[in-house]
């Protein structure tokens, strides 16, 4: 309901699911949350989101295809590197502030989580955003995906770091088994996974197969890396990265996407109130102001300058690379799952972690409004080899 609400004032509904989230934990509700949520209830519904975060980060490596990344050369690698460097960098410097106040066990670690937290772009909200306000088909648009595709990558593979040198128990040998695992997906999931949708008929669109085949390769591919020793998102991330992709199975691609997006669509609320549970703003300060503050600073100042400045260098217009820069502060839902992984690692205690989700909140909301100054009379133009920006010039191609 909420995200219907927040639709409406041109909101991504993601926002408005946190915030409905939010509004079921401990920060309206206080004591009452357990009557309403009992103890013996919530492994459940842990269950039940974790599932849903499983299909979604499927979803996200389901999205990231190679023609993000082709034909953008200097320009995107250029502009993913500072997006992801300036806030990872000043995020390094946050979190030292952030330990006198939050103390951690593991101070490397939570120094390196706390830069990586600051650095992340939702590729999926992004996206939608782009097709919603007719720029997905734009060099701009072009630009972003492929921006957002590379800090995406870049970051789970930094959280896959972070989380297997903070993992307990002594049983760091089994990241090993990651070198088989990749070998596996990529030398026969993957060609496989071709081979079935090109030539054979399992999973041809239309047949209730196809759904049941992925889904079960999504959860043993979770249960994989969970295995090893790393989050299970990563596991649902790669597999989706793999899956057949493109003109040629856009049939079966359309379908996949829509038969998941629903089932994630169902469980995903579970998860926002799970996360919100662990959010309390009860306590709400002026200590926690000051800190709120510092994490909304670095957050936009990186995340903005860092994009702004290096479009800039590569010859993008102005007002593109404010737009661009703009766009890539969007943080939405993957940031709340990185924030998640965070808290179970016992990187965050809940003070942090309710903070945090505060600055995913702002920042995601922050961007339509931003791009509505900055790029309020869009050009939307059909898919051609070159599209003209609103600017005169031309994005220098490489």
């Amino acid at each position: 309901m909420v995200g219907r609400l927040v639709a409406r004032f041109g909101q991504p509904a993601v926002i408005g699911e946190i915030l409905g989230g939010i509004l079921l934990g401990p920060t309206l509700l206080g004591g009452t949350v357990n009557t309403l949520f009992p103890m013996g209830v919530r492994p459940l519904l842990t269950g039940m989101a974790d599932v849903g975060v499983a299909l979604f980060m499927f979803t996200v490596g389901l999205e990231i295809e190679s023609r993000h990344l082709r034909g953008r050369g200097w320009l995107t690698a250029g502009t993913a590197l500072g997006s992801m460097l300036v806030p990872f960098s000043l995020g390094i410097g946050m979190a030292f502030y952030l330990l006198h106040n939050h103390p951690a066990d593991r101070h490397g670690t939570f120094i390196v989580f706390i830069g990586l937290s600051v650095s992340v772009t939702a590729f999926p909200v992004l996206a939608r955003i782009l097709t919603d306000r007719g720029l997905s088909r734009t060099t701009l648009g072009g630009i972003a995906l492929a921006t957002a595709a590379m800090v995406d990558v870049l970051a789970w593979t930094g959280l896959a770091g972070v989380q297997a040198v903070a993992a307990e128990g002594g049983h760091h040998w089994r990241l090993i088994l990651a070198i088989p695992y990749l070998l596996v997906i990529i030398l026969i999931v993957r060609p496989v996974l071709s081979w079935l949708v090109g030539n054979g008929t399992a999973l041809r669109p239309q047949n209730p197969s196809a759904v049941l085949v992925v889904l079960v390769g999504i959860l043993l591919s979770a249960a994989a890396t969970e295995a090893m020793g790393l989050h299970f998102i990563f596991g649902a991330f790669i597999f989706g990265l793999v899956t057949p992709k493109g003109t040629a199975v856009h049939a079966f691609h359309t379908e996949i996407t829509d038969h998941i997006g629903r089932i994630s669509g169902l469980l995903l609320p579970v998860y926002f109130m799970v996360a919100g549970l662990g959010v309390d703003l009860r306590h709400f300060g002026a200590t926690q102001a000051g800190e709120l503050g510092v994490i909304l600073l670095v957050a936009m100042v990186g995340k903005f300058g860092g994009t702004y400045v290096v479009a800039r260098l590569l010859k993008l217009p102005p007002r593109p690379a404010c737009a661009l820069a703009a766009l890539m502060n969007t943080r939405g839902l993957t940031e709340l799952v990185i924030l998640g992984v965070g808290k179970q690692l016992g990187l965050l205690d809940g003070p942090l972690y309710s903070l945090m989700v505060v600055m995913a909140v702002v920042t995601t909301m922050m961007t339509g409004p931003l791009l509505n100054r900055i790029y309020h009379r869009p050009v939307v133009v059909p898919e051609a080899p070159s599209v003209r920006l609103p600017e005169a010039q031309e994005v220098p191609s490489a």
